[in-house]
């Protein structure tokens, strides 16, 4: 059973025509039940008066990226959305397992990342319990979606939103507008082919494949909580929801944009301790030193050098490494 809170708010405001204007907005709250497992879901959704599209905001995928979840808890309380036009359907916590046991990438309960699990499995573990009833309960009822993330518990992140373009013109074009819209001066441009609806992989992707327009947003790092990522965050998502007229008022759309592409995860070739020798944000050479692997003894086992030359969009900050994890990404200053 679904535990459900609902609040009904008649708000009444002056309209900007001739007459007031008294309008009802209903919250409701929400735990999604996952099914076959004793894990549920926290969900929040906001119906406004007026008939409009329906955004998914989805937080909290992996359990140590703060800012974003931190950042629904504000957008609840934000006052502008008694003028809301559709839907608000917000996702607080999408891996419980992992937020309450502070793991980074995985799900500590079958080891699993929840962004390589969709459209996940009713029948599965449970990240992929949980990918299917995302899929199915928010995903699928959505018009747009944002997949919000942070830096996570390891990593030094500078923000930037992905912008995955698939080859479908329309579909390209809405998720561009929603990427320029979130507000952050670095738009990494993922290239893919148009993404399998039952291999999706990504949440991202598992919204693509049914015609649904999706971003991922990149806001803090090394599950910082401080204000200037929390609001970062905050203010992307009213600023697309007046893009997307669900909102009174124009969104403002920055002229600075750095535009990236051919973003590459640079991994670990082994088990140790990473020393980082850059910091996000940096440029760096082809070649250049990335970073140390130590082993527990602090002998040198190998340097980690970049693969091309390119902008640091995260660097892992933390010791702990083992082979095949990732170490930093990189990505090439667009040329078109």
């Amino acid at each position: 059973m679904l535990r459900r809170l609902v609040i009904a708010l008649a708000l009444t405001w002056a309209s900007t025509g001739p007459a007031a204007a008294e309008q009802a907005q209903t919250i409701t709250h929400d735990h999604l039940a996952v099914a076959g497992s004793s894990v549920s879901i926290p969900v929040s959704t906001i119906a406004g008066a007026a008939q409009g599209p329906t955004l998914a905001l989805i937080a909290g995928t992996h359990g140590y990226e703060y800012a974003p979840i931190i950042a629904l808890h504000r957008i609840l309380k934000r006052p502008e959305l008694r003028l809301l036009r559709g839907t608000l359907v917000m996702v607080h916590v999408a891996n419980p397992s992992s937020f309450y046991r502070r793991t980074i990438y995985y799900n500590p309960t079958d080891g699993i990342n929840l962004n390589r699990a969709y459209p996940g499995d009713p029948a599965g573990t449970e990240s992929q319990r949980i990918a299917n009833a995302i899929t199915t309960q928010v995903i699928e009822k959505a018009d747009y979606l944002i997949d919000l993330h942070a830096g996570d518990g390891n990593e030094d992140l500078r923000p930037f939103t992905y912008l995955p373009e698939i080859g479908d013109q329309d579909l390209d074009r809405r998720s561009r507008g929603l990427a320029i819209a979130f507000g952050l001066d670095h738009i990494v441009i993922d290239r893919a082919s148009a993404p399998d609806p039952l291999a999706s992989r990504f949440t991202d992707h598992t919204a693509l494949s049914r015609g649904i327009p999706a971003i991922t947003t990149e806001t803090g790092g090394l599950g910082s909580t401080e204000e200037h990522w929390v609001s970062m965050a905050e203010m992307g998502i009213m600023n697309v929801m007046r893009h997307l007229d669900m909102l009174p008022g124009d969104a403002v759309l920055r002229d600075d944009i750095v535009w990236l592409e051919d973003y590459q995860v640079v991994t670990s070739p082994g088990r140790g301790l990473f020393r980082p020798e850059v910091r996000s944000g940096y440029a760096i050479a082809e070649n250049g030193r990335l970073g140390v692997l130590v082993d527990e003894f602090g002998a040198e086992l190998s340097v980690v050098r970049a693969p091309f030359a390119g902008v640091v969009n995260y660097v892992v900050a933390t010791p702990p490494v083992s082979t095949g994890e990732p170490v930093a990404m990189l990505s090439r200053i667009a040329t078109e």
